[in-house]
C-alpha cells in the first residue's frame, strides 16, 4: 500500500461506496465488469486478456473503480498496484530526468499497473506528445509482451487512443477487451459530480 502512490483518500475508495441506484445501466455494467475483473483476477494474471479499461465521460465513476479494484488487490491479495496520474505523473517524469529510467523500470515491471486518464484532454484535445506517446508506448509494450496487466481509465475511446497510436491502442484493447466498458451520453445522467 505504501509503494502505491495512492492517496490516503483514494484509499478509502471500494465497491461498497459506490453507487449504482438510479444511475443509467452504464454505470451498472462498468461497476460489474470493474467486479468481474477483481474476482477473476487470480485466474487471468497471466493471460494475454489479463487487463481492464475504462472509458469515456468524466465523473462515471472509472478512477473510483478502478481504485476499487486495486485497493482490494493490495489489501486482500497482496499484489502490488502502482498508480500512475497521467497528467500530474508526466509532469513529474519531466521536472525529475535523473530518475526517469528509474520510475519507468517501476511502472514496466509492477505487478499492476494503473494509468488513470490517459491521453486526459484538455479544451477537447488529448495530451499526448510525441514523448508522452513514446514513453506510454514503451511501458505498455513491455508489460503486453510480459503478460503483466494494466488498468486504464480514459476519456477516450479505444479508437481515440488508436487516432494517437494505433500500435498503443491495439496493445491496451487486446489487453482489456474481455473487461472494457465505454461510458458516454447526457453528462447530468452520468457525472456523479453534477447530481442535485
Amino acid at each position: 500500500m505504501k509503494s502505491s502512490e495512492i492517496t490516503e483518500e483514494f484509499k478509502k475508495k471500494g465497491f461498497k461506496s459506490f453507487r449504482t441506484e438510479g444511475k443509467p445501466p452504464q454505470i451498472k455494467d462498468m461497476y460489474e465488469t470493474a467486479r468481474d475483473y477483481y474476482m477473476d483476477f487470480d485466474k487471468i494474471r497471466g493471460e494475454r486478456q489479463n487487463s481492464i479499461s475504462l472509458h469515456g465521460n468524466p465523473g462515471t465513476g472509472k478512477t473510483h473503480l478502478l481504485l476499487a479494484v486495486s485497493n482490494n488487490l493490495m489489501s486482500k491479495r497482496g499484489i502490488g498496484v502502482l498508480y500512475f496520474p497521467y497528467v500530474e505523473g508526466f509532469n513529474d517524469l519531466k521536472d525529475d530526468f535523473d530518475k526517469l529510467e528509474q520510475k519507468l523500470n517501476r511502472m514496466k515491471y509492477v505487478d499492476v499497473l494503473f494509468i488513470d486518464d490517459l491521453f486526459k484532454p484538455a479544451r477537447g484535445k488529448p495530451r499526448a506528445t510525441d514523448w508522452q506517446v513514446e514513453q506510454t508506448y514503451a511501458v505498455i509494450n513491455h508489460r503486453y509482451l510480459n503478460h503483466k496487466p494494466i488498468m486504464i481509465s480514459s476519456e477516450l475511446s479505444t479508437d481515440e487512443i488508436c487516432d494517437i497510436d494505433e500500435a498503443l491502442g491495439t496493445r491496451i484493447f487486446e489487453m482489456s477487451k474481455d473487461y472494457t466498458v465505454l461510458v458516454q451520453g447526457d453528462r447530468r445522467e452520468l457525472n456523479h459530480r453534477l447530481e442535485d
